[in-house]
């Protein structure tokens, strides 16, 4: 295994940044994507080299990542090799409660996001956060490179009302930013006042894509398998939003779309004239195991990206929408709540940030009309950030 050019912010505590934390009584937030260069899991290395790991938390899909899909939750259990407690944060309880907490001095959070709004690993953090300010405990991130890159943003930023648990503070849909920067933005600019310690990574100053810091990719949850996968996320995300399936239930999530009513062909010939730069569209057909559609065979299309730097993910799926909502009318529907324990506000609505995207294709405004003011918010969130940024 070749060295790789970035160093974690697990790698940084354990080659004695904070010397501190030695004698301290730890927690650890994690899931499988939680390792080591050589692939050794977070909790196990923290706990062999002599740290005092009392307790994990695991996120949505679970600390061992075996919960497939979305809303299944999982149950606290007891370590059976660690033989410490392992507290689930994703259910009905979603913030570490003051039990949870006792007797900690230190809670560490080493998950691995994938650079987008409403993947929820950033809320587990915020929320932690918040917890940990509550109960006097410090709350460190481990810092790890954002896969997606560290320097494109991209989408809409949520407004106020329409926080949930995909999105609790305002980010844009692609951020641009590692969990690192985003805690010190929410404990400052977002008010949780935490007593905060990040541990950056080292050798990250270019912000470069995943597969440039020579680390190791392990899937951060089941659907977002590979990089290419976490590339195109930014935008197939609110297909969940819609009764297209999104490929859920397919060996490339994220990647294929469709529905039973879609012609492959039609949708294809279609986004092929709109010359998006980055990607092409190949007709297919599939048929989800599970998910949307379960069984039955849709039509819909492989989302190919040839030039990841040049490719806009959510504009692209903006087109998408616009497009199939053109071609089937009377097909084409939004999601109805319930979603992500959300009862009352509308799916693609919490996704966006807005209801502007759904109001947008309803009142059939084109895709440049509807990326129009996203672009100028961009440029103020840029100027937000930039104190935030540990790597330059």
């Amino acid at each position: 295994m070749r060295i790789p050019v970035v160093r974690t912010g697990l790698t940084q505590l354990l080659a004695g940044v904070r010397p501190k934390l030695r004698g301290a009584k730890l927690g650890l937030i994690a899931h499988p994507a939680s390792v080591t260069p050589e692939l050794t899991a977070a909790a196990d290395v923290v706990r062999a080299v002599g740290f005092n790991l009392m307790a994990l938390f695991g996120p949505q899909h679970g600390m061992r990542g075996e919960k497939q899909d979305n809303m299944i939750e999982s149950s606290p259990f007891i370590d059976p090799r660690l033989g410490i407690p392992v507290h689930s944060l994703y259910g009905d309880v979603r913030k570490p409660t003051a039990e949870m907490l006792d007797g900690l001095d230190a809670l560490l959070f080493d998950l691995q996001d994938v650079g987008v709004r409403i993947y929820t690993f950033v809320w587990t953090m915020t929320l932690a956060m918040e917890a940990c300010r509550d109960a006097g405990v410090t709350f460190v991130v481990l810092d790890r490179p954002n896969p997606i890159n560290g320097f494109t943003r991209e989408g809409p930023i949520l407004v106020a009302g329409f926080e949930s648990f995909v999105g609790l503070h305002s980010l844009p849909l692609r951020h641009g930013l590692t969990v690192g920067e985003i805690a010190r933005m929410a404990n400052d600019r977002f008010g949780i006042g935490c007593d905060l310690d990040v541990i950056p990574c080292e050798g990250w100053a270019d912000r470069s894509w995943f597969d440039g810091t020579g680390l190791p990719f392990v899937q951060p949850s089941p659907n977002l398998p590979t990089l290419d996968s976490c590339t195109v996320y930014p935008g197939m995300v609110l297909l969940e939003g819609t009764n297209l399936s999104e490929g859920r239930g397919t060996t490339r999530p994220f990647e294929l779309f469709g529905a039973p009513y879609v012609d492959p062909y039609a949708l294809t010939r279609t986004l092929d004239r709109l010359a998006l730069p980055g990607v092409t569209f190949r007709p297919c057909h599939f048929e989800p195991a599970f998910q949307k559609h379960a069984g039955e065979l849709c039509g819909g299309a492989q989302v190919h990206v040839t030039d990841r730097d040049a490719f806009r993910p959510v504009e692209a799926a903006v087109s998408i929408l616009r497009v199939v909502k053109d071609l089937c009318p009377d097909d084409f529907a939004w999601r109805p709540p319930p979603y992500e324990y959300e009862t009352e506000k509308i799916p693609i609505d919490m996704l966006w940030g807005s209801d502007r995207l759904r109001l947008a294709i309803d009142e059939n405004q084109t895709p440049t009309e509807i990326m129009a003011p996203v672009r100028a918010d961009l440029d103020e969130f840029d100027e937000l950030a930039e104190p935030y940024l540990l790597y330059r």
